[in-house]
Formats: structure tokens, C-alpha cells, sequence
């Protein structure tokens, strides 16, 4: 089966879990005999993995000029030609950018280099809604000229390109929901992203899910036939044995992880409450805050407030070998989000013997025994959480133990059957 796909990010170029999601299922996909992948994303740079599947940076592509001139086209993806700055995945530099730059009015237009080729970033900054539109135009031209028997979107950032490419080719399109407007925005959604997800998910022949409580806001928010949707959960990719890593701490005290988007939709504030709550039971804990976000400055003046500041340490973004560094190094991870459609780091935690605690708000809690669970807004439960793991050795033990056997049957080849089974539903 020949699949044309598109993402907005691939490793080792992320910036959050969806350029890791979409790698693990590529990679178990491309096991199954026959399965061939084209991926596009908005810019390659050349150093990603192309050993079981195809990269295509759509900043290469030479466009069709009848095709970008033609008016019915335009018409088709107008409506995703709009004024705001919304940065669903971002580092503080970018956000302050993106926020900084003065508003943009009027019509949007595709913009060609002399050989025939739109400029990307592939960043999520202030053109964020400009490349979103040019990426479709791509995505046309390439389903024009392309072979391929089905075409699956990532997230609502690709499906206008998705779109596109249907009614270009007539071929059938599945979307890949990994979180929805109403997940990254506590429910406060922006309408040009609901719009744009909506449009997808009601032009799709099918929809997949992260998990149900996905699914669950697929149906019930955008009002869409439960028949279409499909629940597939994420797994993890096995670690190699260079990330194995295990580092020389040159301290006794304990260490409590928190590794995500310092964001609305991931709960960091819970966390820091949390960790007072354990610091006025033990002295001997660390809290680490690995990530960027919006929230981020708010998040080091909240510690400082509480006076935990010495003993809460905050990383920046961590990709790569890194983040099984910061794992190597921790007792404890915890995830407290908000809504999380699925989360994948709890399952990198515990690759790396590391015990997790996570929010019932998560889709990941769907498919785990092994994790000690808490409503996000109950910080006592998760104090007490943290406080059992780090203080009873045979509780943390356990589930060291239990649950790395348990995240090694989580496997994408797993879940690319399933992926490889929707497709044939609809071809």
C-alpha cells in the first residue's frame, strides 16, 4: 500500500510529542510487507532517518503555477487564510516573537522563489497560518503528479493539506487526531482552529484517535458520527542501548521530574504546589521542571514565592538523548496534565526505570496498570504520591519493575496494524 503522508515536525527537528508519535508509527508501519510511505513535512533538513521510509521536505517541491493560480482552488483553502497568532508548539523566544509582530490584515497570497518553490521555516511562529496555506498548496501539486492510495494527515496543522489533496486526487483521507483545540486550550478554544479541525474531520473518510478520551471529544464536541472514529493509542519506541544511560549523581538528595510544555494543557502549577506540599515533609528532594512554555516565567515566580526556589531547578527544552539523561537522574516522574490525549514520556519514564505518577485526565491512563494515578487539580493526592515512591523503596520497586515489563508490550508495530487496518476500511 503506497501512503502519502503529512506531518509538521520529524525527528530529530521537534518540538513536542507529535514528531515523536508520528516517527514510532512511521517505523512500525513500514514493517508491514507492501507499505510504502512518502512523508512531507514543511522543511527537511536532511539528517532524518530515511532508512524505512521516504522524507520530503515540501520546501522542495516545485509547484504547478496553473495549479496556484487557479481561482477555484484558492477559493477552497481561503478559509484558512486568517488574522491571528495562535502558537500551539513553542519555546518562549518564538512565543514572544510570534506575539510581538504587528497583526496582519487582508488577503494572503502563495509566494514562489525564481525555480517554482515556497519558503518554510517549519517553526510555529507568527506565518504560522501563511505556511499552513502554502503547505497546501504543495500538498495539491504533489497528490496532481503523485502514486499513492491513501493520504493520512497529522494533527490539524495538516489537514488542509490533507484536504487538498483529496479533492486533487479523489483518494480517500484519514486524519490522525493527537490532541484537539479544546486539549491545548482548557476549553477557551481559538475558532480558526476549530474550524480547521472541524473542516478535517468532516471531510475525512476516517478519523483515528490517540485514545478514547480523544475520541470522546471528537464525537461529542465537533459532533461527529462515533462510526468514523477510531481509537489507536500510541506506544513507545525501545530504547537503544546508547540511551541507556545511566549518570553519576553527585548529590543524595531525591528528584522529582516534570518533562513537558510549560502550558495551560500540562498542568506545570499543580506540580509546583504539589512539590511544596512534599518539601514541608522531606528535605532531601529536588523538583525539576524540563520544559518551555507561556507558563514558564510564571512558573520559576511561583516557586520563588513559595520560597522552594533553592530547591527546584528548571531546565529549558529537552529533546534527544537528554531527556533519557534527565530520566537516568530521576526518582519519580510526574505528568499532572489537564488534558492529555496521550502522553508518551510517562512510557519513556518507565523504559528507564523510572516510577510515574499521572493525571486521570490523560489518555495514557487508558492502557497503564503500572502508574500511580491522581486527578490533576488534586495536589494532596499527588503529594502523597510523590512522597510514598521516594520514601517506601519496595512501592517504588514495584513498580520500576512492573511497569517497564509493561511498557515493552507497548509496541508501534502494534499499532501500525491497527493504522494498516483503517486503511483498508476505506479503500
Amino acid at each position: 500500500m503506497k501512503v502519502l503522508m503529512f506531518g509538521w515536525e520529524f525527528p530529530p527537528h521537534i518540538s513536542g510529542g507529535l514528531g515523536t508519535a508520528s516517527y514510532g508509527l512511521t517505523k512500525g508501519m513500514s514493517k508491514i510487507p507492501g507499505m510504502k510511505i512518502k512523508f512531507v513535512v514543511p522543511k527537511a533538513y536532511g539528517d532524518e532517518d530515511q532508512s524505512r521510509m521516504r522524507i520530503l521536505g515540501a520546501n522542495d517541491v516545485v509547484i504547478d503555477r496553473r495549479l496556484i493560480n487557479h481561482e477555484t482552488f484558492l477559493r477552497e483553502i481561503e478559509y484558512i487564510e486568517i488574522n491571528s497568532k495562535i502558537v500551539p508548539y513553542t519555546d518562549p523566544d518564538e512565543y514572544y516573537t510570534a506575539v510581538r509582530e504587528a497583526e496582519t490584515t487582508g488577503r494572503s497570497f502563495v509566494f514562489t522563489n525564481f525555480s517554482g518553490k515556497l519558503h518554510f521555516t517549519g517553526k510555529y511562529g507568527s506565518n504560522l497560518y501563511q505556511e499552513i496555506a502554502d503547505y497546501a498548496v504543495v500538498a495539491a501539486s504533489l497528490a496532481e503528479k503523485g502514486d499513492f492510495e491513501i493520504i493520512h494527515a497529522h494533527d490539524w496543522l495538516t489537514f488542509p493539506a490533507g484536504i487538498a489533496a483529496k479533492r486533487v486526487s479523489g483518494k480517500p483521507l484519514v486524519i490522525h487526531v493527537h490532541a484537539t483545540d479544546f486539549d491545548r486550550s482548557g476549553g477557551s478554544v481559538n475558532p480558526a482552529v476549530f474550524d480547521i479541525e472541524m473542516k478535517g474531520m468532516r471531510i475525512a473518510d476516517k478519523i483515528i484517535a490517540v485514545s478514547n478520551l480523544t475520541r470522546n471529544t471528537i464525537i461529542e464536541k465537533y459532533g461527529i458520527d462515533p462510526e468514523k472514529v477510531v481509537t489507536v493509542h500510541n506506544a513507545v519506541e525501545p530504547l537503544h542501548e546508547a540511551e541507556k544511560l545511566v549518570l553519576e549523581r553527585n548529590m543524595d538528595d531525591k528528584i522529582v521530574t516534570f518533562l513537558g510544555r510549560v502550558t495551560l494543557q500540562k498542568g506545570p502549577e499543580y506540580f509546583v504546589e504539589a512539590a511544596y506540599k512534599v518539601l514541608q515533609k522531606m528535605d532531601n528532594v529536588r523538583f525539576v521542571m524540563a520544559g518551555s512554555g507561556e507558563l514558564l516565567n510564571r512558573m520559576i515566580m511561583r516557586a520563588a514565592s513559595l520560597r522552594i526556589a533553592n530547591k527546584f531547578h528548571f531546565t529549558g527544552f529537552l529533546k534527544g538523548d537528554d531527556v533519557y539523561k534527565m530520566f537516568s537522574l530521576s526518582d519519580v516522574y510526574v505528568m499532572p496534565s489537564v488534558s492529555e490525549p496521550f502522553g508518551i514520556s510517562p512510557l519513556e519514564a518507565m523504559q528507564s526505570n523510572v516510577p510515574v505518577i499521572i493525571s486521570h485526565q490523560s489518555g495514557v491512563s487508558e492502557v497503564l496498570q503500572y502508574a500511580l494515578k491522581v486527578d490533576f487539580w488534586d495536589i494532596d493526592a499527588m503529594a502523597d504520591a510523590i512522597y510514598g515512591l521516594l520514601n517506601y523503596s519496595a512501592l517504588s520497586d514495584m513498580f520500576k519493575v512492573y511497569g517497564k515489563e509493561e511498557v515493552e508490550n507497548m509496541k508501534w508495530e502494534n499499532a501500525a496494524l491497527k493504522v494498516n487496518e483503517v486503511y483498508k476500511s476505506v479503500i
